[in-house]
């Protein structure tokens, strides 16, 4: 049974029960009252006839017996019980008490309707009687002349019958009343708060997010309007919703898909959102909410740069570093909100990662002051020694052509940079079409390792050639081989002699990989993520001595992505290096790699 209902029922029983309880007191109070009153009445009338019949009997002088035959005499005549007390409270006479035992018998001057006759008054009360152990109703009258007084009782057990009968009579009403009240007031309690349960269960609906359930509109009054009442309330709570949800999905698609990093906190710094570029910026996982911004980033500088955000209407922005997997610098904005003078709500910051422009600027800063080296020395060495030859011209003749050998061989050196510069250029802008189409790199790393054997300088070294099955890649043959010739070239200049060359072609799934390792001097740990980059040296006096631009790994991999494909470098220091690149081998046209 529903909980109101049962409230109503058990109300309705309640007041019922009530009702007969108090009506039920009433009725026997009346009752009693009544039948008392009745009997007194009667007493009255009694015990004036006793009185009548005692008045020549003086009790203070009388004989016991006598006195004992007048109170039974006066007993069958007033059918009551008499008793004959003297002026000082002795009972020398009583109907229902036998001759023998009335000495016995107390004496009653302390008894309230005794004590008001022996004052002159007619006195009355009702109770249990000691002497015959029944309840009495009790009316004593002085006898004229101060000879005593006369005292009738009325035995009280027909109207404590009457009572309890009317009692028995109230309860069985009572209890029929209250089952018809309970069955009828069950009936009615369901039939009034049916509208009410339909509410109630609308109500708990658009609770639980079911905003489609709607309550019937079947009556026209007070319940009938707040039925239609909620029935708006959930259709305006379901627009609000659809509403707020597509708003939602937006903020949420414009969040992730910034290029910044977004954090929002409340006003007390709990955490209230991040947007999955701030979650790779931290390199963070899991539930993030309600926690501060110090315990998921660990930064000192984040955290008082939201400080002083919050101290502020004005925008706040620092430049701080992470430590984490992928260091990174950002540049971070912060400012309050809501402005103005309104209690603060949160703090939000923006966050921008410089890391890649930081790199860029210190490539670009490299490639200045690496070109400029690179550009000075041999130019220096031209003009130094034209300036000799055009100061001195009686130098001797075989001066002269050193000098100008001298002069000649950085010249090349010069047109060496320049055309590398002209081939990393186009390999970069893409000024310079490649001509795709089937290459066999294994018949061209053969050719290219039977030309390097023969060189002066490799002569000195074992190179060796494994090649397993053709190997066809969709290629630019021109490139390829550039990009063969330079890590072949690179090989043979850091590798000692009596070292080991290898260069191995065959296809990975999809894909045809070269690989050219050599046991030469390797690269450091520090050095390799950058070994690719323009003008970076490992060893940069050996690279110069041996002719090296610092230019061939930049076309290397700018000529393998532009094909569609990916350079890689594996090196231990002192014990050599294995440099790989990969190529597509289907007929589709390669996609360009943007990091390039």
């Amino acid at each position: 049974m529903p909980t109101l209902q049962l409230k109503l029922t058990a109300a309705l029983t309640a007041l019922i029960l009530f009702v007969s309880l108090v009506s039920g007191i009433l009725v026997e109070r009346d009752l009693r009252e009544r039948e008392t009153a009745q009997i007194e009445r009667s007493l009255r009338e009694r015990v004036a006839l006793v009185s009548e019949l005692a008045r020549e009997t003086r009790f203070a002088t009388a004989s016991p017996a006598a006195l004992d035959a007048l109170a039974k005499r006066a007993g069958r005549a007033a059918a009551a019980r008499v008793t004959l007390i003297t002026s000082d409270g002795t009972v020398v006479g009583d109907s229902d008490v036998p001759l023998d035992r009335l000495p016995a018998v107390v004496n009653h001057s302390d008894r309230p309707e005794v004590r008001a006759a022996l004052e002159g008054r007619t006195g009355q009360d009702a109770r249990k009687s000691d002497t015959v152990e029944r309840r009495l109703f009790y009316l004593a009258a002085p006898l004229g002349g101060g000879g005593g007084v006369v005292r009738l009782a009325a035995d009280l057990s027909d109207l404590d019958d009457v009572v309890w009968d009317l009692r028995v009579g109230l309860i069985t009403a009572t209890v029929l009343g209250l089952i018809a009240a309970i069955a009828l007031s069950f009936v009615l309690s369901w039939w009034a708060l049916r509208p009410l349960n339909e509410m109630r269960r609308v109500a708990a609906s658009i609770a639980r997010g079911d905003l489609e359930t709607r309550l019937p509109l079947r009556m026209s009054d007070e319940l009938g309007d707040i039925s239609e009442a909620i029935n708006r309330m959930a259709e305006q709570l379901r627009q609000q919703l659809d509403e707020t949800t597509a708003d939602k999905e937006r903020l949420h698609a414009v969040l992730n898909s910034m290029a910044e990093g977004v954090l929002v906190v409340d006003a007390e710094g709990g955490l209230l959102l991040v947007n999955e570029r701030f979650r790779e910026l931290f390199d963070l996982w899991g539930e993030l909410r309600g926690r501060s911004p110090l315990q998921i980033v660990r930064n000192t500088d984040f955290e008082q740069l939201l400080s002083d955000a919050a101290q502020t209407n004005d925008p706040v922005s620092a430049e701080i570093q992470t430590s984490g997997h992928t260091p990174r610098d950002l540049r971070a904005q912060a400012v309050r909100f809501p402005s103005g003078d309104a209690p603060r709500m949160g703090t939000v910051a923006v966050l921008h990662d410089l890391t890649e422009i930081r790199r860029l600027e210190q490539i670009r800063q490299d490639f200045v002051a690496n070109a400029s080296h690179e550009l000075r020395t041999p130019l220096a060495a031209v003009r130094g020694f034209t300036e000799t030859l055009l100061d001195d011209p009686e130098l001797p003749e075989a001066d002269q052509q050193s000098y100008l050998g001298i002069i000649k061989r950085h010249a090349l050196r010069l047109e060496r940079i320049v055309d590398d510069l002209l081939v990393l250029s186009r390999a970069e802008s893409g000024a310079a079409s490649l001509n795709l189409a089937p290459v066999d790199l294994a018949a061209l790393a053969s050719s290219l390792v039977h030309d390097t054997q023969r060189r002066p300088a490799a002569s000195r070294l074992t190179i060796d050639l494994a090649v397993t099955e053709p190997a066809v890649a969709w290629a630019d043959r021109q490139a390829a081989e550039q990009v063969l010739s330079n890590l072949l070239d690179n090989a043979v200049k850091y590798t000692e002699a009596g070292g080991r060359i290898e260069v191995r072609v065959d296809r990975v799934g999809e894909q045809v990989r070269a690989c050219v390792t050599d046991t030469g001097l390797g690269i450091p740990e520090e050095d390799l993520s950058r070994i690719f980059e323009r003008f970076y040296r490992v060893d940069k006096a050996r690279s110069r001595e041996l002719g090296g631009t610092g230019l061939g790994l930049s076309i290397v991999r700018h000529l393998v992505h532009r094909m569609g494909g990916d350079v890689a470098v594996e090196s231990e220091f002192g014990e050599g290096s294995t440099f790989s690149f990969t190529l597509p081998s289907d007929r589709s046209p390669p996609e360009t790699n943007e990091n390039t």
